[in-house]
């Protein structure tokens, strides 16, 4: 049966103190398996320190109880310390080592000595390759010199390498546990790159629609209060055309704003229904009608298009239907009147798009113009707007087979 943390009441990230191995520091969520593997050792440690202090007092000693009894006091104190992470770690795994060589006193068949295994597993699993190094060097100089000058006994081998082999299985684990941090950063790192990129793709649909739709609904408007009094008919055909506008403009916001939710079952919203059929986003085959609503609210607009229109990719046609709807928007919200000339080229393997404005230049460093520039981008393209041309010139050069890039939609 699962006795985690209830998911409304999730411990907070709790850092433990002396992992500081070579791939940084590793956190453990507060109650979670670092803190029960960090006492669950110090448990098997204490057990192993007092059994061997009971073994000890069998046979003849060289010291005496209180002497013992102090080591494995210091010892077990020392183990405690080190579960709590406590620091300097080398410092306590040594004074715990100290204890537990004096409960051993000198006999390698003192099961004790497993302990010095489990502090060196511990060394180099919370202290990393470093400390783990440091006090398997050290361990390996105690069960040499009480090999040579305290008792020869060939079992000081067998201890050697057990802490040798608990060493090396530490730090494997720590490179493990150091790779899995790794790769969560990463993911989380990508998981909030990729929101961006996503709440800039959905801005750029809302500030092109809502851009455009207010620029030739004003348009209309400003052509239905100089006709109220003369030709009331081609006022009200102006109104209902605004009003046409605003009802598209409403239905793309909120197929876009629909993108940013998802129903019950993890689909896409569209359409405000979940489970609805997504609309068509415009392609290149509506630039003609683009302009054509231009065109309707009074604006002088030319339209030439040059290829095959009918084979390029839906993001390579919604990048020039937006990039077409963006350049005529700015001319006629800042050049109002003035003969625009719209081309489109498809030929030898790109997309060109130009739209040359007669207004006087300017200095545009607006969203519209980085939306535009980021679209053509994001396909491999590239999009310079600026003065040039017969005032204003927008020319944007996308490839033909254009691939989605990281920021298309």
């Amino acid at each position: 049966m699962f006795t985690g943390p209830r998911p409304g009441n999730r411990p907070r990230p709790r850092r433990i103190r002396g992992m500081t191995g070579d791939a940084g520091p590793v956190t453990w969520p507060a109650g979670q398996p670092g803190g029960r593997a960090a006492w669950a050792a110090a448990t098997a440690f204490g057990l192993v320190v007092v059994l061997g202090f009971a073994l000890g007092r069998t046979y003849p000693d060289r010291n005496s109880v209180a002497e013992a009894v102090i080591a494995a006091v210091v010892a077990i104190g020392a183990g405690v310390l080190l579960a709590r992470s406590w620091q300097p770690l080398l410092a306590y795994a040594a004074l715990a080592t100290a204890g537990i060589a004096v409960i051993g006193d000198g006999r390698s068949y003192n099961v004790v000595w497993f302990a010095v295994c489990l502090l060196a597993g511990w060394c180099a699993l919370a202290g990393g390759r470093r400390d783990g190094l440091v006090y398997l060097a050290g361990v390996l100089a105690l069960f040499a010199g009480e090999w040579l000058w305290i008792r020869p006994d060939p079992g000081w081998a067998a201890w050697m390498s057990g802490s040798t082999l608990t060493v090396l299985a530490g730090l494997l684990i720590r490179h493990q546990i150091d790779l899995v941090a790794q790769l969560r950063e990463a993911q989380a790192s990508l998981a909030a790159k990729t929101r961006v990129e996503e709440r800039n793709r959905v801005a750029r649909e809302l500030h092109d629609v809502i851009g455009h739709t207010l620029v030739v609904s004003l348009l209309h408007v400003q052509s239905a209060r100089l006709a109220v009094e003369h030709d009331p008919a081609d006022a009200a055909r102006a109104l209902a055309e605004a009003e046409r506008l605003g009802r598209e403009c409403l239905a793309e916001v909120r197929m876009t704003v629909g993108m940013l939710r998802e129903d019950e079952r993890g689909g896409p919203v569209s359409g405000g229904v979940a489970g609805g059929v997504a609309a068509p986003l415009p392609g290149v085959e509506e630039v003609p009608a683009l302009v054509e609503r231009f065109r309707s609210a009074g604006a002088d607009i030319t339209l030439t298009v040059q290829g095959d229109t009918g084979g390029l990719p839906a993001t390579t046609g919604l990048a020039v239907y937006r990039i077409a709807q963006e350049a005529l928007t700015n001319a006629a919200k800042h050049a109002p009147g003035v003969p625009t000339e719209v081309r489109l080229t498809v030929g030898g393997g790109r997309v060109t798009l130009t739209a040359d404005s007669a207004g006087p230049p300017g200095t545009g460093t607006g969203l519209g113009l980085v939306s535009m520039r980021e679209r053509a981008e994001s396909l491999g393209g590239t999009c310079e707007a600026g003065p040039g041309g017969r005032g204003w010139l927008v020319r944007a050069m996308l490839p033909a087979g254009a691939a989605a890039g990281p920021g298309a939609p």
